[in-house]
């Protein structure tokens, strides 16, 4: 095979890996950004902390990292259960969610990262599990597991979430809760209990998220911020509550940076995954999976 094409085809196999963690990251926003209109601008920042609680529980355990983080989501979901009726209790219930919500949220990141550095200090952590340095070789094509494995457990939950969210009579509550709170009253349920619940549900995949992304690399209680840019654009350029959207936004943007990066060097790549949102915005601004109006 040419060089220059194996080169091109690494490059795609690894940015879909990449696009499948972004999507893990991404996904947990779709639901409480697009689906309750939430801005949780810490969403990434939970995403550090449960890679920090699943470093910690592998070095008490020696449990695989990412079921340490499947066995850390109902935690999450209780703190994310918690966040939300805090943020309800003293902002949206008063109808000051716009801007003294967002500052909440501001306040939770600085919270978290500095929570987060006074526990483990500014060292960067890396979880090691025993498939972290085998590689798989199709041909001329690389196969990483430590990327390899993150990212179909990550698509794996995903499917999970889009099944519960389709079919599932609470997951429909969830996609309408946002749109048509008065419908969900006269049906006798609690939009505020929905919203609970979802918003639970986006920060226990922050956790999962968060459990992939220290498989894959080191993370430090920064490591946030190099993602918060990038999931608001994948859940925006995906459509905001579409799931599907978002994953194939995901996948867009692992595999524009990858490949950005293997031909012209990594200081391009965010410009060329970014204005790639600039495009779908400008022809299609509801987004790739977005409803026209």
């Amino acid at each position: 095979m040419d060089p220059e094409l194996a080169l091109l085809l690494n490059a795609v196999v690894s940015g879909l890996l990449l696009g499948s963690l972004y999507a893990a990251a991404a996904v947990g926003l779709a639901v409480s950004f697009g689906m309750l209109d939430i801005v949780n601008i810490a969403h990434p920042a939970l995403m550090v902390l449960g890679a920090f609680a699943v470093v910690v529980l592998t070095g008490m355990t020696g449990l695989d990292p990412l079921l340490a983080a499947l066995l850390l989501a109902p935690a999450f979901w209780l703190l994310g259960a918690g966040i939300y009726t805090a943020y309800h209790r003293f902002f949206e219930r008063r109808g000051d969610e716009a801007l003294q919500g967002l500052a909440f949220f501001f306040g939770l990141m600085f919270i978290i990262e500095v929570g987060l550095v006074m526990s483990f200090g500014a060292d960067q952590r890396f979880v090691e599990p025993p498939y972290a340095y085998v590689t798989w070789f199709l041909g001329e094509i690389d196969l990483p597991l430590r990327m390899l494995v993150p990212a179909v457990a990550a698509l794996a939950a995903i499917g999970a979430l889009l099944l519960f969210l389709r079919y599932s009579f609470t997951g429909r509550a969830i996609a309408a809760v946002a749109q048509d709170p008065e419908a969900l009253r006269l049906l006798a349920i609690d939009p505020v209990r929905i919203k609970r619940l979802a918003f639970g549900i986006s920060v226990a995949f922050a956790g999962l998220a968060g459990g992939a992304l220290v498989v894959v690399q080191p993370i430090d209680p920064w490591a946030g911020h190099v993602f918060i840019g990038r999931v608001f654009a994948i859940v925006i350029m995906g459509g905001m509550a579409s799931i599907a959207g978002c994953v194939l936004a995901a996948l867009a943007f692992g595999v524009a940076e990858n490949v950005t990066a293997a031909l012209y060097g990594p200081s391009w790549s965010p410009a060329v995954a970014f204005g790639a949102l600039l495009l779908v915005l400008a022809f299609r601004p509801q987004g790739l999976f977005g409803k026209a109006t």
